[in-house]
C-alpha cells in the first residue's frame, strides 16, 4: 500500500516499458542462468558428499569466519573515515576519496602481491610483526588482510552516502543544545545513517567471502572456499568442483540473505528502539 499522499507505483506501459523490461530481463537472465545451470549439474548425492568432505567444510567455515571478521573491521575503521568525507571540507578530500576507491580498480592478484610486499616475512609490517610472533603469510590474518583490502570501499562509500543524506541542521541543532560531537554522532548521525552502515557491512561480507585473487597470493593455505574449489577444479575437473561450488553458493547466499534482511529490517528496528 502506498504511503499517504504518494502516487501509486505502476508498471511502465507502452513501447518504452517493453524496451526497459527487455533490456533489464536480459541482464537478469545473464546473472541467473549460469547459477541455475551450475545447480542443475550437481545431483543431490554429489552435494551431500561435497558438504560432508572435511576439506570443503573447513574451507567454507574459514571463509565465513574470515569474512565476518573483515566486515567488523571494515565497519569500525570505515565509519569514521566515511563521516570525515561526508562532513569535511578539508583540502585533499577528493584525493582521499580516490584512495578509498583504489582497491576497486586494482587487479586482485596485483593487490595480493602488493600486500605480500607489505605483510610478508620481509615486508615493512610483516618483518617487525614476525619478531613479535605475528605472521600474515599463510595464516588467517593474511586472509583477512586480503579480504579487507578489496572490500573496504563498500563500507566507506555506503556509510558516506548515508551520512551525506542526513540534513546537517539536525546535527547543528543537537550541538546548539549542548551535545558534544561524540554525543551528536552517537545519538543523531549514526542512528539516521545506520541503514547505510549495515548495508556496507553486508556488502563487505559478501565481497570478502568470494575473494580469490588477493587471498591466493598471500595465503594459499589454509585454503578458503574459493581457493579449495579452484584446487578441486585443477585436480578433479569440472564435475567434482561443481558440487563444491554449489555447496558454497548455497551457504553464501543463505548467509547473505539473512544478513541483508536483518540490515534492512528487523535488526535496524531493534537498534533504533534501543537508541530511543
Amino acid at each position: 500500500m502506498s504511503p499517504a499522499g504518494a502516487p501509486a507505483r505502476r508498471w511502465p506501459a507502452g513501447w518504452f516499458g517493453a524496451v526497459m523490461w527487455t533490456l533489464g530481463g536480459l541482464l537478469l537472465a545473464f546473472i541467473v542462468l549460469p547459477i541455475v545451470r551450475l545447480a542443475a549439474t550437481s545431483p543431490v548425492a554429489s552435494l551431500r558428499q561435497a558438504a560432508t568432505t572435511a576439506a570443503i567444510r573447513d574451507a567454507t567455515l574459514l571463509s565465513l569466519q574470515a569474512a565476518a571478521i573483515t566486515a567488523a573491521i571494515a565497519t569500525v575503521f570505515g565509519v569514521p573515515l566515511a563521516w570525515l568525507l561526508a562532513r569535511g571540507t578539508f583540502r585533499g578530500r577528493g584525493l582521499i576519496q580516490a584512495v578509498v576507491d583504489l582497491p576497486l580498480v586494482v587487479p586482485h592478484t596485483v593487490a595480493g602481491i602488493a600486500l605480500l610486499f607489505l605483510l610478508g616475512h620481509t615486508g615493512w609490517v610483516g618483518g617487525p610483526a614476525g619478531h613479535l610472533g605475528i605472521s600474515f603469510y599463510g595464516t588467517q590474518l593474511g586472509i583477512i588482510a586480503a579480504m579487507l583490502f578489496v572490500s573496504v570501499p563498500f563500507a566507506v562509500n555506503s556509510a558516506r552516502v548515508a551520512f551525506e543524506a542526513i540534513d546537517p541542521r539536525l546535527e547543528q541543532a543537537a550541538r546548539s543544545l549542548g551535545a558534544t560531537p561524540w554525543h551528536t554522532f552517537r545519538r543523531v548521525t549514526l542512528p539516521l545513517g545506520l541503514r547505510g552502515v549495515l548495508t556496507g557491512a553486508v556488502l563487505v561480507y559478501a565481497r570478502s567471502i568470494s575473494e580469490f585473487g588477493a587471498v591466493v597470493i598471500i595465503a594459499y593455505y589454509p585454503a578458503t572456499a574459493p581457493v579449495q574449489i579452484y584446487n578441486l577444479f585443477l585436480q578433479s575437473g569440472l564435475t567434482q568442483s561443481a558440487a563444491a561450488a554449489v555447496v558454497l553458493l548455497i551457504v553464501t547466499l543463505s548467509t547473505f540473505l539473512v544478513f541483508r534482511t536483518l540490515a534492512s529490517g528487523r535488526l535496524l528496528t531493534r537498534i533504533n528502539r534501543a537508541y530511543g
